[in-house]
Order: C-alpha cells, then sequence, then structure tokens
C-alpha cells in the first residue's frame, strides 16, 4: 500500500504539471454565470496594514495574525474584528512570528498552525496556537513544519492541506483531533501546490487554485476530501488560474478571491456546493493577494492583502452577503 501510494503520489504530480502547462493565462477567465443581487461592501480597515495573513473566525469574531509588513518584517501581531459593530480591538501577540500561517476555528477556539518565521519565506515551523481566554496556549507540534497552505475543520477534526513541507509541495495532509490532542496524516491533495484556497463545506474539505511554484505556476485545480470516506476527488476546475487566494464556505457557497499574476487580482468565484459548478461574483474593490477570507454565517469578509505582485500591504476589508443570493 504504501509504495502504491508514492505512486500515485508521483503521478499526481506529474498530471499537475501538465495540467499547469496547459493552463490558459492567468488573466483568462471562463464564462460563468453570475451570481445575483450581491456586492462587496467596505468595512472598518484593519489597524496594520499586511499581506500573507491567516484569519478565523471564533463563531461571532474574526482573529486576524501574523503575515508581513511593508517593510519585509514578519508580524506576531493578532487582532480581532467584531462583524456585529465593524470594530477592531488588540489580541495578544502569538508566541512566535510568522508570515503565510494557517488558521481555523473549531468550537469557538481559533487555531494557528505553521508559517514561515523569516526573515522572507524561510524557516518554516511545525509549531501549533490555540487562542484561549487567557493567550496563546501551544498545542501538539504537526508533524512536519508546513507554511503556505491552509486549514479547515469538519467533523470535530482540523486538515491541513497544502502549502511547502520540509522537502518541497506537501504531499500530505495533517490531520489534528484537539480533543485527543494528536495529530494523523492523510493522503495530500491530487495535485500538489502552495498559496491555495483551503475551506470545509458540509461535505468535505476544499483546496482551490495555488501554484507550483513561483508567480506564473497557477493552477485552476479545484479538489475536495470527501472526509466520511477519507478518499479525493477532482471537481470543476476554477474559471481561472490563481494563485494567491483564499477561500471561505458560507452556506452551500465556497467563495475563493483574490491572487497574482503579473498584477493583483480581485477577481471572486463562488463553487455551488450541491449543483458542483462555478459561479461569478463581483470582484472585490480592491484586488489583492496573500488576503485572508473568512465567513460568518452567510457573509464572507476579504481582510488585508498586498495590492501589487510581491511583497505589498494593503488594511483593507470588504464583506459580501451570500444570505439572499441567487444564480442568473
Amino acid at each position: 500500500m504504501e509504495g502504491s501510494g508514492r505512486s500515485f503520489r508521483s503521478a499526481s504530480l506529474v498530471l499537475a504539471l501538465v495540467a499547469m502547462a496547459c493552463e490558459s493565462s492567468a488573466s483568462d477567465v471562463s464564462p460563468v454565470p453570475p451570481l445575483e443581487g450581491v456586492l462587496w461592501h467596505g468595512s472598518t480597515p484593519a489597524p496594520t496594514a499586511r499581506s500573507e495573513v491567516a484569519a478565523a473566525s471564533d463563531g461571532s469574531r474574526i482573529v486576524v495574525v501574523g503575515g508581513f509588513l511593508a517593510d519585509g518584517r514578519t508580524l506576531p501581531t493578532v487582532e480581532v474584528f467584531e462583524p456585529s459593530t465593524s470594530s477592531w480591538s488588540a489580541g495578544p501577540d502569538l508566541p512566535v512570528a510568522v508570515n503565510h500561517p494557517m488558521a481555523a476555528g473549531l468550537d469557538g477556539i481559533v487555531y494557528v498552525f505553521g508559517g514561515y518565521l523569516g526573515p522572507g519565506l524561510t524557516n518554516p515551523t511545525d509549531r501549533v496556537f490555540a487562542l484561549v481566554e487567557d493567550g496563546w496556549d501551544e498545542m501538539p507540534r504537526m508533524p512536519e513544519p508546513r507554511g503556505a497552505g491552509g486549514a479547515a475543520a469538519v467533523d470535530g477534526r482540523i486538515y491541513v492541506a497544502g502549502g511547502v513541507g520540509p522537502s518541497g509541495l506537501a504531499e500530505s495532509m495533517l490531520v489534528f483531533d484537539p480533543e485527543a490532542g494528536r495529530w494523523s496524516t492523510e493522503e495530500g491533495p491530487p495535485t500538489p501546490r502552495e498559496h491555495l484556497g483551503v475551506t470545509a463545506a458540509s461535505d468535505g474539505v476544499y483546496v482551490l487554485g495555488g501554484r507550483t511554484g513561483g508567480i506564473g505556476s497557477d493552477l485552476r485545480a479545484t479538489e475536495r476530501f470527501v472526509v466520511e470516506e477519507g478518499r479525493w476527488e477532482r471537481l470543476e476546475s476554477m474559471p481561472a488560474a490563481r494563485g494567491g487566494v483564499s477561500a471561505a464556505a458560507a452556506g452551500d457557497l465556497v467563495v475563493v478571491a483574490g491572487g497574482e499574476a503579473d498584477v493583483a487580482f480581485a477577481d471572486a468565484f463562488a463553487f455551488e456546493v450541491d449543483r458542483e459548478r462555478w459561479l461569478g461574483l463581483p470582484p472585490m474593490s480592491v484586488p489583492r493577494h496573500g488576503l485572508a477570507l473568512v465567513s460568518v454565517g452567510r457573509t464572507v469578509f476579504a481582510i488585508a492583502g498586498g495590492t501589487e505582485p510581491g511583497l505589498s500591504v494593503s488594511d483593507e476589508i470588504e464583506a459580501i452577503d451570500l444570505s439572499s443570493s441567487g444564480p442568473a
């Protein structure tokens, strides 16, 4: 079984590279039906302008962690957004400064995984922290360091998918059971990649877009891990190849936004889970990559991110309410 797993991973990597070579230009967007009756709206800017952040909700608030400043410094800074009042407050700093970390909320607790200690995209870490009333508690470390991936919670477990591990593009998916305090591993996404969007809907973990290396190696790949069956499946590809994206789920819609190539993108798309098809969303008012997408109820918030390719930052936050949306 172990040998067949390696063969599957090798074949998947070859397929991913072939698919990348066949991708249309990152500026090309395939036509999809629009989702009517929705718009992005600006909100109170974040106190700190940054990019390559992670964020997650504790059920009502949004916790934004880590990232880069405009001068390239890596941050431990934590800020908390309250959607009901559109207000910000300072949270306790992370015990370590990280860029490109991963975050997920589960049962009212926000967890932060890995990231790069810096300078830049160097020194990935395996450390894990949970935000509790008294500050950050350290959790059992990941089985390996990981950065530039994503995290999502399903059925009491958190899945860390994609990103970069000790030997390059990560091949395994790391699974954390907070109640047991234990880690396990599953096969990673069929298309290994970093700077991707990762989120969870009722039927599993979704991994969207991303890239295999530097800017320009962007992918359209959309894949889902069916938790109950322990298997991956490929879905209809994204309407455009995008790396540097983020993703969040709101009801039966999986939203992905942002990205970068020769420019930063404002595009946003929604995958309709029940009908397994892509829909177009209005673009964000501010193009961004390295942003965080987080949902609270049926509203998706797009937070921070770089407005130009490479190192750039913003304090922008926009929201789109999908509660009354419908396809054209």
